[in-house]
């Protein structure tokens, strides 16, 4: 036998030779958090607060159109763009000035010429709006009762739908020859013409607004011994009205929208028709101050509306 002994657990623990471990740094357990709030706090020091006036809702608006004027002006002053094609703001200004008031036909001119196209501007404006104050009042009127026939008669609904939608889906200038065959080229085709425009949007609001009625609201009524039309004057008539006042809202920007196109066969005095005809001279000016008037009209229309519209449905958002 071999004089070879097994080593055992007696006789204590092998040891091998080993390199020594890496001395290693300890790292504090809040450093990397702590390094990561220097570099917030720093980023946030560098971004300052925007004043409280910058912050206002009403503010902004009026600073997005000083920029916008400043960009313009700045453009037009560097002759970037042909004034032609862009005049500078005080042109516009200039041109919106002289057709407000009169001047001289031409320099040493003895004759004396006010406004454009024999009307001063703000007359072209008030055309317009009769224009479409008429042509919208049809529309208002024909366009509910129409509604509320559609509304409550199936047969009929299923009948002159289609066609209402037809003439939606019609761009104004699609139709208004064959107006102009009919009624000829005085106001009475530019009525027509903003009738049009305007009449299918209330039409498409009253149906839907009697037709979203809740109709226990309606029973209930008649329960209590209301006749049918006390139910309809005074239950479904004031539910529908948010939604009839919604596409009346509509109805006055599709006519406003079309009052350009209506203007556009003897259209003075109008809008739309003193925008075209400056347009064809090649007055770049005026035909600039005329959109921004036409713009800012319908500004103050929708304005107008939304007034009524809260007043004459003040429970809305509150039920």
């Amino acid at each position: 036998m071999s004089d070879a002994t097994t080593p055992t657990a007696s006789d204590g623990p092998t040891t091998t030779d080993t390199a020594p471990a890496a001395p290693t740094t300890p790292v504090a357990a809040g450093t990397a958090i702590a390094g990561t709030a220097i570099v917030e706090g720093a980023a946030t020091a560098k971004r300052k607060p925007m004043p409280a006036w910058m912050q206002s809702k009403k503010i902004q608006p009026i600073i997005s159109l000083i920029l916008l004027i400043a960009v313009w002006w700045a453009a037009t002053s560097a002759n970037l763009i042909n004034s032609l094609y862009l005049p500078s703001p005080q042109a516009v200004w200039h041109a919106f000035i002289e057709a407000n008031s009169c001047r001289p036909a031409s320099a040493g001119s003895s004759r004396i010429v006010c406004g454009e196209q024999q009307y001063f501007l703000w007359q072209h404006l008030v055309v317009s709006l009769e224009r479409i104050g008429i042509g919208m009042l049809l529309g208002i009127i024909v366009g509910v009762l129409v509604g509320f026939l559609l509304a409550e008669i199936g047969w009929l609904n299923r009948i002159i739908l289609p066609y209402i939608n037809f003439i939606r889906a019609l761009p104004p200038l699609g139709y208004i020859g064959l107006l102009i065959v009919w009624f000829g080229i005085g106001d009475t085709t530019k009525i027509w013409l903003l009738f049009l425009a305007a009449f299918p949007p209330i039409v498409l609001a009253t149906v839907d607004g009697i037709n979203g009625v809740n109709r226990d609201r309606v029973n209930s009524a008649l329960s209590l011994g209301a006749s049918r039309p006390k139910a309809f004057l005074f239950v479904v008539f004031p539910s529908a009205l948010p939604s009839i006042m919604n596409g009346i809202r509509l109805a006055v920007g599709f006519a406003w929208t079309t009052v350009v196109a209506a203007e556009l066969n003897n259209g003075i005095p109008g809008i739309g028709a003193l925008a075209y005809l400056s347009g064809t001279e090649l007055n770049t000016p005026l035909t600039i101050a005329c959109i921004f008037v036409i713009g800012i009209a319908a500004l103050l229309l929708d304005w107008l509306i939304l007034g009524i519209t809260h007043l004459v449905t003040p429970w809305v958002g509150k039920e």
